[in-house]
């Protein structure tokens, strides 16, 4: 056994897909990104404590200090809901509540996970690019002493939005000073947290520790890791029991040196910027490329990875036959195409050209 580390793996194992097919579908749908999976290599073999008593988990906390300032502590988890949902338990009570955006991913896409899991109520607003400001939050910022009424305690924004836009440095500070003001802390859903910082050209602390902002979750997986999220508290007086509620949350992974080392090679150098501003780019190529296509209309700044567009229905569904994508609102005829870090511009380029082609039936 001592010299297993030298002999060539065998497996079992068969190759069950297309490793040409192409989408647009979501960021989520590409591979690992080859230097992970090269991280994750040098951290197998022999035995590490379980529990995130690791050395690899240890380090992380020093590599995450040195991105977002000396008091964060972070918490890896298993996946971005998982991440959300002990962020937000950790940061109010149990009577407690959280304004979001309408179009929150914490609203929308995780099955009332934080009200069903988390036991909050959120409190929705609409908005224009799927951002907050403080006039929209003090639509429901109120009614802290009536005890008939979830009572607001953390405000949670999302950089960058679900609908593909960012968050300017600024916006966040006035959100952050706004909430602080009220008595209610400051949660970041940063699962595409990286694309942001390649938007704006600014470290990640200039938008998140240095704007006021409490708490976040940092994505990994739509950055070209396998698996994994990380909780992040950067305000060490906002949360409470963190260790327990990621437990009980079920997100405690019992090898966690396989999350952090992926962390450790996306965040130590640069892998984590590269590939967020390739996928910004390649997103930015798709907007300008479809914007050239008569009868496309896209309805959304592109500032980071996702390009939203009204087309018409039948286009889009013939479209689908040779392209994955998700239609956003349907009955609008909104459809959502979003692209990674593996995107290359002959992928683009071959998308555009079939919009084209299908538009011209």
């Amino acid at each position: 056994m001592a010299d297993s580390a030298i002999v060539t793996p065998v497996t079992d194992a068969v190759r069950r897909h297309d490793t040409e097919l192409r989408g647009f579908a979501s960021d989520n749908y590409a591979g690992a990104h080859p230097e992970i999976l090269a991280a994750l290599a040098l951290a197998n073999g022999g035995h590490q404590v379980s529990y995130g008593e690791d050395d690899y988990t240890a380090h992380l906390q020093d590599v995450m200090r040195a991105h977002f300032g000396p008091t964060a502590e972070t918490f890896p988890v298993f996946n971005g809901t998982g991440a959300n949902v002990v962020a937000l338990q950790a940061a109010t009570e149990r009577w407690g509540a959280v304004i979001c955006a309408e179009s929150a991913h914490l609203h929308v896409d995780e099955c009332g996970a934080p009200e069903r899991v988390g036991g909050l109520k959120l409190l929705t607003v609409p908005t224009e690019h799927g951002k907050l400001t403080p006039e929209l939050i003090d639509r429901e910022a109120f009614g802290w002493d009536d005890e008939h009424r979830a009572q607001p305690q953390l405000v949670a924004i999302t950089q960058t939005t679900e609908l593909g836009t960012c968050y300017t440095p600024e916006e966040i500070r006035e959100i952050c000073d706004h909430a602080h003001e009220r008595g209610m802390k400051v949660f970041l859903d940063g699962s595409r947290i990286a694309n942001a910082a390649a938007t704006l050209g600014l470290p990640l602390r200039a938008f998140t520790t240095d704007a006021g902002v409490d708490l976040l979750s940092f994505g990994g997986t739509k950055n070209g890791l396998v698996f994994g999220e990380c909780v992040v508290v950067l305000n060490p007086d906002a949360v409470r029991a963190m260790k327990h509620l990621r437990k009980m949350s079920m997100q405690l992974a019992s090898k966690m040196r396989f999350v952090s080392a992926q962390f450790e090679a996306l965040l130590t150098g640069d892998l984590w910027l590269r590939s967020a501003s390739h996928a910004n780019a390649m997103a930015t190529r798709l907007a300008e490329g479809v914007r050239a296509v008569d009868g496309v209309e896209l309805l959304h700044p592109v500032q980071a990875n996702g390009v939203f567009a009204r087309l018409p229905h039948d286009v889009a569904v013939r479209l689908q036959k040779r392209y994955r994508f998700y239609f956003w609102d349907e009955p609008a005829g909104v459809v959502r195409w979003m692209c990674s870090f593996d995107t290359t511009e002959a992928d683009v380029d071959a998308f555009v050209a079939a919009v084209a082609e299908e538009m011209a039936k």
